[in-house]
């Protein structure tokens, strides 16, 4: 059985106040479907560095991440062009960058491999 979904621009919402409150700079480069667009997450950490994850559901319904674009942390010019490659697929999605060198900001799900 799979667990209920907030809707994708609810959950941004979620993240910007949650962002917010912990005093995380974040931004929404751009806007998917309210309802049901998938999210893509770029992490910005030191230096030029990205991590970019997308919001995948697993096997038994629950809510996790999938690093993107590499297995790990990539530079800035790959992250841009990956993000371009994806809405250029899918304008339904949204992407979410976070200021996160520090690394404070915490996921709501874990990260599959």
């Amino acid at each position: 059985m799979t667990e209920p979904r907030l809707k994708s621009d609810l959950w941004v919402q979620a993240q910007v106040r949650l962002c917010d409150i912990a005093f995380i700079p974040i931004a929404i480069r751009h806007r998917g479907d309210a309802d049901a667009g998938a999210v893509l997450l770029r992490l910005l950490r030191d230096g030029d560095r990205s991590l970019l994850l997308r919001r995948v559901t697993t096997a038994g319904g629950a809510s996790a991440w999938m690093i993107v674009a590499g297995k790990a942390e990539v530079e800035g010019l790959a992250a841009e062009a990956y993000i371009t490659r994806e809405l250029s697929r899918d304008s339904d999605l949204w992407v979410v960058e976070i200021e996160d060198p520090k690394q404070r900001y915490q996921l709501d799900g874990p990260i599959q491999t």
